[in-house]
Order: structure tokens, then C-alpha cells, then sequence
């Protein structure tokens, strides 16, 4: 596993920003932890979920000093070619992520979905927003999409040149950011992270 380099630089957001008015650059820069302690168990708990994707062969990296888990998912395990509709391999590939939204503010989800060069802007960028839509409408069929943000970026943002068939391929690509959120937070100050503990945290909100 790899760590994503990403150069952070400190944002100054009003107490009420609504995640899904930010960018993508700033949802995945906020919220920040100021407390080493606090941090050190987030770090912790977010390095093994990390490896527990990785286990299930998932391509993971993390960032943000290991407080941010990407996962990228190619978009041939997620759609048929050309196609937005999100096939059955789609779903079977998206199902493990249900269990991360299950507890409210514990993690904020965002989507990010790419292209290759292939056709024009604007079919690149509509091809990635119907795509990316179609898997926040599944997350919202199937459970809850109160801190998943989707994003569609055509190909504006390669991770190879389009230079050949493999390439492309690459390219074409799903990025799952799970990002600490409130709850974690309120968890790491009290010194235990547990996903699965909902009641009690959410009483402490």
C-alpha cells in the first residue's frame, strides 16, 4: 500500500458550510484535526481499514498522513463500455462501502469518477456525471447518502497519459475518499474509535 502525496494547505470554512458546496479539494481537506492525540488514533484506525480493503483486493492508498483511505475501483468492474448503468459486478464491488455509512457522520464518502480522452469534453464529463450519479443513487437505494458527495471530472485529471489501450483503461476509474467526520472525531477524543457504536455518539452530538 502507498501513501498519496497531496500538498494541504489550511482552509478557513464558516462553522456552516454544507459539504456538498464545497470542492472536492476542500471536502478532502476538512475537516482537519488539530489534536496530535486525536489524530494518532484516527491515523490508527484509518490505516487498518486501509489494509482490510487492501486484504479484499481493493487498490488502496492513503493520504493526509493517513487520515484520508482512497480506494479506486476501474470503471470496467463498475459499468459495461459506454454504458452508465451500473452493472451486477458494480454493485458487488460497491456493496462493502454500505457498512461505512451506516453510522451517521462517521465518515463523509466522496466520489470522484474519471474518464480517458476519448470523444469530447463534454462527452467525457457527461459520461463520468451520469456514471457517478448512478452510484450515488445506488448508495441512496440502498442505504444513506447524507455525507456522500459525488463528483464527475471527465478527464481532466489522468493518472497516465492516453496513449494506449492499458492506459486508457486506467484512466477510466471510480476514486472512493473515506474522510473522517464529525462522529470519528467526537470517538478519537475519547480515546476509542468503533464504527459500529451509533446510540451512544449520536446521543453525545
Amino acid at each position: 500500500m502507498t501513501a498519496l502525496m497531496l500538498t494541504i494547505v489550511p482552509l478557513q470554512l464558516r462553522a456552516e458550510e454544507d459539504i456538498y458546496d464545497l470542492s472536492l479539494d476542500e471536502n478532502l481537506m476538512t475537516p482537519e484535526i488539530k489534536n496530535d492525540k486525536q489524530a494518532d488514533k484516527i491515523q490508527d484506525f484509518q490505516y487498518d481499514i486501509a489494509v482490510a480493503f487492501k486484504q479484499s483486493n481493493y487498490d488502496v492508498e492513503v493520504m493526509r498522513d493517513n487520515e484520508v483511505i482512497v480506494i479506486t475501483i476501474g470503471a470496467s468492474l463498475l459499468f459495461e463500455p459506454n454504458d452508465t448503468a451500473l452493472s451486477k459486478l458494480g454493485e458487488t464491488q460497491l456493496k462493502p462501502f454500505l457498512r461505512m455509512m451506516k453510522n451517521p457522520g462517521f465518515y463523509k464518502m466522496l466520489l470522484v469518477m474519471h474518464s480517458d480522452n476519448t470523444g469530447s469534453e463534454e462527452y467525457t464529463l457527461n459520461l463520468t456525471r451520469q456514471r457517478v450519479n448512478a452510484i450515488f443513487d445506488w448508495f441512496d437505494e440502498n442505504g444513506s447518502v447524507d455525507y456522500i458527495v459525488p463528483y464527475a471530472l471527465g478527464d481532466t485529471d489522468p493518472i497516465v497519459d492516453n496513449n494506449s489501450v492499458e492506459n486508457r483503461k486506467r484512466n477510466r476509474r471510480l476514486e472512493i475518499f473515506l474522510v473522517p467526520e464529525k462522529t470519528m472525531l467526537q470517538q478519537a477524543k475519547k480515546g476509542r474509535i468503533n464504527m459500529h457504536n451509533i446510540v451512544k455518539d449520536n446521543k453525545d452530538n
